[in-house]
């Protein structure tokens, strides 16, 4: 795979009025033990949002909320105004682990069917939105393939597909591409940059990678402590549209990285499960 050179993500708008989702004073415990604390953020309507942390800082347990798939002990979140109560087709969540998130006797094909079988789309109106899912995830010419047969990258593409399917209103990443190659990992990055920016999505994307939180997000949220708290919102405010080289050759990037690292660094007793690479080593 080459290197990708293009600049993808065109700007959007990300400061509406409105917010997608309002975090108001959200604990969350497991027993005695309180994981997140006093949690305070808004997520705006059509925003890349980045949420970063160490190994155990509760990114996942706060995105579990956000879906609605988790319920706090205290406080709460409003989606769209309303307050979240359980799991939404408007709001899709996609997981670290795509090996699993996919059904193994299905095609791919298959897969993304599944969505809009449980939104009951018509069987004759189906096939037309596949098409141009796997036309737009670069899933065509493995579209009658098994989950077993793609890489990687193309298993986590099967599952976006899946869950753009799903005709969401926002995503909710846990990690994606945590377990993919570099440059494959690149190139996801650049694909949902340009699937949020051609659809105004609103995203929430959990990484521990502080680079890809820079590269990606509008705005990075820091989790620290212990429970964990939101220590710092970070404004990125690098200029779209956004390339692999020259984004991260910025010097704006290279403060936002060094920020990022010693925020964390300082406030969960070192960098554990934290990751900031040299640019040289990603480009």
């Amino acid at each position: 795979m080459q290197p990708v050179l293009k600049t993808v993500g065109g700007a959007w708008p990300v400061k509406a009025a409105a917010s997608a989702l309002a975090i108001s004073n959200l604990s969350v415990r497991f027993g005695a033990r309180t994981i997140l604390d006093a949690i305070n953020f808004d997520v705006r309507e059509g925003e890349f949002l980045c949420i970063v942390g160490s190994s155990g800082s509760g990114k996942t347990t706060l995105l579990r909320v956000l879906a609605g798939l988790a319920r706090p002990a205290e406080g709460k979140v409003l989606f769209s105004g309303a307050e979240i109560s359980g799991p939404s087709r408007d709001r899709a969540i996609i997981f670290q682990d795509y090996s699993k998130a996919l059904l193994p006797w299905r095609t791919v094909r298959g897969n993304i069917a599944l969505s809009l079988e449980a939104r009951s789309v018509p069987a004759q109106e189906r096939e037309a939105v596949i098409d141009e899912l796997v036309g737009k995830m670069g899933l065509t010419r493995a579209q009658d393939q098994f989950p077993g047969q793609l890489s990687g990258g193309m298993q986590q593409r099967v599952q976006i597909a899946r869950c753009l399917a799903q005709d969401p209103k926002i995503l909710l990443m846990d990690e994606p591409f945590g377990a993919l190659d570099a440059m494959t990992r690149q190139t996801l990055q650049d694909e949902i940059l340009q699937l949020a920016a051609d659809k105004k999505m609103t995203v929430v994307f959990i990484t521990h990678d502080l680079e890809e939180a820079i590269y990606l997000g509008d705005r990075v949220v820091v989790l620290g402590g212990a429970p964990a708290t939101v220590i710092e919102m970070v404004e990125v405010g690098l200029p779209r549209p956004r390339n692999q080289l020259t984004t991260r050759e910025d010097a704006r990037f290279l403060a936002h990285r060094h920020r990022l690292f010693q925020l964390l660094a300082h406030n969960q007793h070192g960098p554990a499960g934290l990751t900031s690479r040299n640019p040289a080593q990603k480009a």
